[in-house]
């Protein structure tokens, strides 16, 4: 007997009692009813098996978000074959690489991406499907395509129009088996194809559906080829009865507000540099006003203003989000303080892709900034280190929602777990004595100064993006020189009117801000200005490793 609910049978009660309901439904596309979703995955599980595929065997997706992304990935899980998704930002080449590295059998994907990729590189392929309109793309034989073209009539001969709430009927014995294999990127190197069991996803949902809200409709924006939307924005909620709403385009400002103000979601799940964006764009230049910071000084006075801006930046998100979920990187401190001066309902997580995604969180009432909340109740967390109070180490977890290791890749699965079976997170941190975590960074970017000092680039980056005209930064080690790389907000150059003379004395005024706020030993030796935006992975975390 398991200690959770089986989230397939989350899934299977929700869609017996919202039948009727909007399920998945792209913005200003297609729309389907969890009663329509079920048909449709019925009708995959038909032809499945019609085409022979067996439980384990590896069906992979390759397509942007939306609803038919969302119903492809419910028809291959529930149909306990395993499920494959690859980011969309993929080239054809990495994602056939991919679709052979995992053996894949099928292929759900598009048109366009379908003719870039090679086909010879994917020799286990059998068929592949068109994820915009259910058609056969591609066929190994006459057989194979025969045997698909079947799915709608052996649908009507099984269920003769009678297919109804009664016959969603989803497997649950299989807890420990395989349901999913999540590469982290769509390197041709050494992949890293996650696998995550059912019982993995299961640990996660109910503790999302314990701790988390549950509300009627939610916006999706994060790739959902990636644990943290794949379980935060879909599963967890579609599970409640939530309707999931996709953008359908890469989303701007302007799509995002169009989509808040129209859905007007219970929860926001998002990272955040979209929240600092949105406090550098549209908050901080009030508050930075004269007037505005004397009158944030007075007590009563600024109540009345930190409510005003509260006000305007939930009903910029539609009125009805009952808490915001940042995650996958730290939020600037800056943007920390002010949330939490205005009573913003947010928090800030932590997850990885291995944690499926889960590993630590707070509700916004117990959320402590600079934190990422306490160790979720389906993991224990333990620092690698002498003093885990005070002094940084490892963060090391154990739990039912810890992966069993990477495909194919026995080396990295042995790798990536100490003797006594707790994952390697890669990340430092301290633990407070009531179990908050505060995480310092990544092992692989802390510098070690000549005197024997640990320095944090994150926390570095921290100060100098709170520095004026900064977009972004990465901080980096030169011959034990710590340099700072920095992107500048050109709209904000370009708005305060700088000439040029000003605007050469940015990088100079950024480093003696900087080091203001910093001990001697992690002190700025200079700041180098980058003329490009930082590359970045889906979930927005700046690939620090391209930097030197």
């Amino acid at each position: 007997m398991s200690k959770y609910p089986h989230y397939l049978e989350s899934l299977q009660n929700a869609t017996r009692k919202y039948w009727n309901k909007t399920a998945l439904h792209t913005m200003g596309g297609d729309s389907f009813t969890y009663g329509q979703m079920a048909v449709q995955v019925e009708k995959f599980h038909l032809a499945f098996e019609a085409l022979g595929f067996k439980k384990g065997d590896k069906i992979a997706l390759y397509a942007a978000n939306g609803a038919r992304w969302g119903m492809a990935y419910m028809a291959v899980n529930t149909y306990e074959t395993v499920i494959v998704p690859l980011l969309a930002d993929f080239t054809p080449a990495n994602a056939a690489f991919l679709v052979d590295h995992s053996e894949a059998v099928a292929l759900f994907t598009n048109k366009v991406k379908w003719e870039k990729m090679p086909l010879d590189k994917m020799p286990n392929l059998r068929i592949a499907i068109d994820v915009d309109t259910w058609e056969c793309l591609w066929a190994k034989d006459a057989k194979t395509e025969k045997a698909y073209a079947k799915m709608e009539s052996l649908f009507e001969e099984k269920w003769k129009g009678n297919f109804g709430p009664e016959n969603v009927v989803y497997p649950t014995d299989n807890m420990d088996d395989l349901s999913t294999i999540n590469y982290t990127s769509g390197s041709t190197g050494d992949p890293k194809g996650v696998m995550l069991t059912y019982r993995n996803f299961s640990a996660n949902v109910d503790y999302d559906q314990r701790y988390m809200p549950a509300g009627d409709k939610i916006v999706s924006m994060l790739p959902m080829a990636h644990m943290y939307g794949l379980v935060i924005e879909f599963i967890y909620p579609l599970a409640n009865g939530t309707g999931i709403y996709w953008l359908g385009k890469a989303p701007t400002p302007a799509t995002l507000l169009k989509a808040f103000q129209e859905v007007k979601p219970y929860l926001l799940v998002t990272v955040p540099l979209v929240m600092e964006k949105i406090y550098k764009s549209k908050l901080k230049p009030t508050l930075d006003k004269p007037i505005v910071k004397v009158l944030t000084k007075i007590p009563g006075i600024n109540t009345i203003i930190y409510k005003k801006v509260r006000e305007g930046l939930v009903q910029a998100f539609g009125g009805n989000v009952q808490e915001y979920i940042m995650g996958g990187a730290a939020l600037n401190p800056e943007v920390d303080r002010l949330f939490k001066k205005i009573k913003l309902p947010y928090v800030v997580g932590y997850g990885m892709t291995e944690g499926c995604p889960l590993l630590a969180y707070s509700g916004w009432r117990d959320y402590i900034p600079g934190s990422c909340g306490r160790p979720v109740d389906i993991n224990d967390i333990r620092i690698d280190s002498e003093d885990p109070q005070h002094i940084a180490g490892e963060i090391q977890v154990k739990g039912d929602n810890i992966c069993i290791g990477y495909y194919k890749n026995p080396e990295a699965t042995a790798n990536a777990f100490t003797d006594d079976g707790y994952l390697r997170t890669g990340d430092l941190g301290i633990m407070a004595k009531d179990g908050t975590i505060f995480i310092k960074g990544r092992s692989k970017a802390m510098i070690l100064t000549a005197n024997g000092q640990n320095v944090y680039p994150e926390e570095l980056e921290a100060i100098i993006n709170s520095q004026p005209y900064v977009s972004e930064s990465v901080v980096v080690d030169r011959a034990g020189k710590i340099v700072g790389l920095v992107y500048l907000d050109q709209d904000a150059i370009k708005n305060a009117g700088l000439d040029q003379e000003a605007i050469s004395d940015i990088p100079e005024n950024i480093r003696l801000a900087t080091n203001r706020h910093l001990p001697g030993y992690s002190q700025i030796a200079k700041i180098e200005i980058v003329l490009e935006p930082f590359e970045k992975t889906p979930k927005m975390s700046i690939k620090r490793f391209l930097y030197k």
